[in-house]
């Protein structure tokens, strides 16, 4: 169809064409034709002898006569008039086909016509119809050939493919879109760098040409996204749109964004929030916070490990313990085994050794009662040190956590101190400030020419300054430094209690 489309475009321009070197050729000939006429007058007799016009009704029969054959143009040979038919007026004989060029210029209006009525949409774009009679007419029409009325008709392209509106979170040299900024409920300012992606609904081509302004981008889109974050950052704070429901407003956004431009005919297909940049005296406190956390988790971490110490020590005398008594069963057992193979071998010796056995027996079973009690006692005694080394240890770990405790008190009240210290140190500083500028003050309301003392005093270095009485009355160089000058000095002042 696009083919076909330039085929009759460009066969309308050639029947324009065709029809203009038509009428330019007649008027051509029509001028070679009147130039030879002219030339040809000269050789005709006088008027009063008979000449006859060289053009008019009266000429016909004598310029076909006279007419070249195969050229159509009139032949230069004299030919005989009568004499007494009047002299034509002299001019351009028009002949040029008119009507021949006039139908040209409809068949190349018609192809034009038949050109302008052919639109190709193309893939990825779709179309409205715009009446110049009707205004907007409904339907779209979709990518392919097409037929409209022309001259009445006209269609508007749209792009029906995704978009993509991106906004940036700060002023960051490589972010190259535009910067968006919201306010949370403590009234921060937040960075926020988002991405919305949306198309143009097709279906509803003919209500977006008719009733929304365009581009769309700008005024539609970015208005629409801009107010909706705008308005739903302040129902949260910093915090939780930075970590917490940082999920939950993009949703809540995105929610109120697809609804907002669907009744405008736009699809959003995508809400990312790609970014939030946090004001910079937050982020350094929230930084600051982080680490306070993590030093109570350590905390945590170091009181967990003397905890599991502890039941390892408590286990390890347990261990001990068992041990011991294990090891004092063994013994008595072995004491008993060898009384007893003693006393086996005594039964076969001589009837007067019975007392001695009977007396190593009694003294066998002394000695395991005596094992058997000092195992109990030792035992006893490694409960007790194991009981006593539990409570070492969970008294070394309380202590260690008081101090700590102690510590961490210590330096807040420290740096309270220090804190007052200082603001004593600016208070003072500042109340001596004052009162040294209202002294200041009121030596210059007494005396203003410590004003221009001070100023010569800071000239230079090389300039010395002498302070004079302002009157010049009983000053003793007051004759020298006038006679220095040239002049003679006055009378000197008269003192008190002399005569005049």
């Amino acid at each position: 169809m696009l083919f076909l489309k330039g085929l009759l475009v460009v066969l309308a321009f050639g029947f324009l064409a065709s029809a203009a070197g038509l009428v330019v050729y007649d008027i051509y000939l029509a001028f070679e034709l009147d130039r030879l006429l002219r030339k040809r007058e000269p050789l005709a007799p006088e008027a009063g002898t008979g000449d006859a016009p060289t053009g008019g009704a009266g000429s016909a029969e004598a310029g076909s006569a006279g007419a070249t054959p195969g050229t159509g143009l009139p032949s230069l040979r004299p030919t005989s008039r009568p004499a007494a038919q009047p002299r034509a007026p002299r001019g351009l004989r028009w002949n040029a086909r008119w009507k021949t060029a006039a139908k040209f210029v409809l068949i190349a209006a018609v192809l034009a016509l038949a050109g302008t009525s052919i639109v190709v949409v193309p893939d990825g774009e779709a179309a409205v119809r715009v009446s110049q009679l009707y205004g907007v007419r409904p339907g779209t029409l979709y990518s392919g050939t097409h037929l409209v009325w022309p001259l009445f008709d006209r269609v508007q392209l749209y792009d029906v493919r995704d978009r993509v509106f991106s906004t940036a979170s700060g002023t960051a040299p490589h972010e190259k879109f535009e910067l968006l900024t919201v306010e949370s409920r403590e009234g921060l300012s937040v960075g926020v760098g988002i991405t919305v992606r949306y198309r143009v609904d097709p279906r509803r081509l003919d209500y977006v040409q008719a009733n929304l302004p365009q581009p769309l981008d700008e005024q539609i889109v970015e208005p629409v996204v801009t107010a909706a974050f705008r308005e739903i950052a302040p129902n949260y704070v910093v915090r939780d749109l930075f970590a917490i429901k940082r999920e939950e407003f993009r949703s809540h956004a995105a929610q109120t964004i697809t609804a907002r431009l669907a009744g405008d005919g736009i699809v959003v297909k995508e809400v990312l929030l790609r970014k939030i940049e946090l004001p910079q005296e937050y982020a350094q406190g929230l930084e600051g916070l982080l680490l306070k956390e993590q030093q109570d988790d350590q905390t945590a971490v170091d009181a967990d490990i003397e905890q599991k110490r502890v039941k390892i020590a408590a286990s390890q005398a347990e261990a001990a313990k068992i041990r011991q008594v294990k090891q004092a069963e063994g013994e008595a057992e072995a004491s008993v085994i060898q009384a007893k193979a003693q006393a086996d071998s005594m039964q076969y010796t001589l009837p007067l050794k019975q007392k001695q056995i009977e007396q190593s027996r009694l003294e066998a079973e002394a000695r395991k009662e005596a094992t058997i009690q000092n195992a109990e006692a030792e035992a006893q005694a490694k409960v007790i040190d194991s009981k006593a080394e539990q409570q070492r240890t969970a008294l070394l770990a309380d202590a260690a956590a008081s101090a700590k405790i102690v510590d961490s008190k210590a330096e807040q009240q420290r740096r309270n101190l220090f804190a007052d210290a200082e603001a004593n140190h600016i208070r003072v500083t500042a109340q001596a400030h004052a009162e040294e500028l209202q002294l200041e003050a009121a030596a210059l309301k007494s005396n203003p020419l410590l004003v221009q003392y001070t100023v010569a005093q800071k000239l230079s270095d090389k300039v010395q300054i002498m302070l004079v009485p302002s009157d010049g009355k009983f000053f003793f160089t007051n004759d020298v430094l006038r006679s220095a000058l040239g002049g003679e000095p006055n009378d000197p002042p008269a003192r008190p209690g002399s005569k005049p």
